[in-house]
């Protein structure tokens, strides 16, 4: 495991995805990149008769990524830089962190916490 920087060069929120709406964060930093997120946060598509959103824990979420990177917009992680952990080429990026400040956001963890509380 390494600890590597890199720049947010894209966000976006979704529900293309087969009904589900969920958010990405695209990140590079050197000759690697990546994306954060996948994760569904609600229900729908366009001209569904019904939208849902079970749980909050999607938006919550999205909170303390934009806390960990230190913005208070969604739009404003676009640019930003932060640190991520880096387990090899075939690994995800779960964990990132503030680029200067001890801040970290481990997402896998956060979901897999949640879903046990329940």
């Amino acid at each position: 495991m390494e600890i590597l920087n890199a720049q947010i060069i894209n966000v976006s929120i979704t529900m293309a995805d087969h009904g589900c709406l969920t958010f990405y964060i695209t990140i590079k930093g050197g000759a690697l990149g990546g994306s954060i997120g996948g994760y569904c946060i609600g229900h729908g598509y366009l001209g569904a008769d019904t939208f849902e959103v079970k749980h909050g824990d999607g938006l919550e979420a999205m909170m303390r990524i934009m806390d960990v990177v230190g913005v208070s917009r969604w739009e404003d992680l676009k640019g930003k830089y932060i640190r991520f952990e880096y387990n090899g080429l075939d690994s995800t990026v779960k964990k990132i962190g503030n680029i200067i400040e001890d801040k970290w956001f481990d997402i896998d963890k956060f979901f897999k916490e949640k879903q046990k509380d329940r």
